[in-house]
């Protein structure tokens, strides 16, 4: 019963599209282009294992995802985000002051994102950092 419930995932390259139009929304400021691609009742998460400032409560919404997210890059000037696959789907790298800054895993349903998995635990982030 609970696989009947469940939305069929996104294809590869749907998901990939919809990561991309994300990242370039995030890079422009864009909270419209950004809700765009959000499902309207989405959840953003954060793990900065008490080590880095996250997310201390899940954020909620399209919109209240979006405005957070954009306040994050507004507050860290020459931060920048890449596609690369993330626990083998498509997903985003957060760059700041020469070290990862955090990694975005995406769930999608009906060809938005659902939920946010952002990491900035610096232990967790350790298999990204190193060479």
């Amino acid at each position: 019963r609970l696989d009947e419930a469940r939305t069929p995932a996104a294809p590869e390259a749907e998901r990939r599209r919809v990561v991309r139009e994300l990242r370039r929304a995030w890079a422009a400021n864009d909270i419209g282009a950004f809700v765009a691609v959000l499902a309207p009742d989405a959840v953003a998460v954060g793990d900065g294992g008490g080590v880095v400032a996250a997310m201390p409560e899940p954020v909620e919404g399209a919109e209240r995802i979006a405005r957070h997210m954009v306040d994050i890059i507004s507050r860290a000037p020459g931060m920048t985000v890449s596609e690369e696959m993330v626990n083998a789907r498509p997903g985003l790298v957060a760059r700041y002051a020469g070290g990862i800054a955090g990694v975005f895993a995406f769930e999608f349903e009906d060809g938005l994102v659902s939920r946010i998995w952002c990491v900035r635990n610096p232990e967790k982030l350790r298999p990204w950092t190193a060479d």
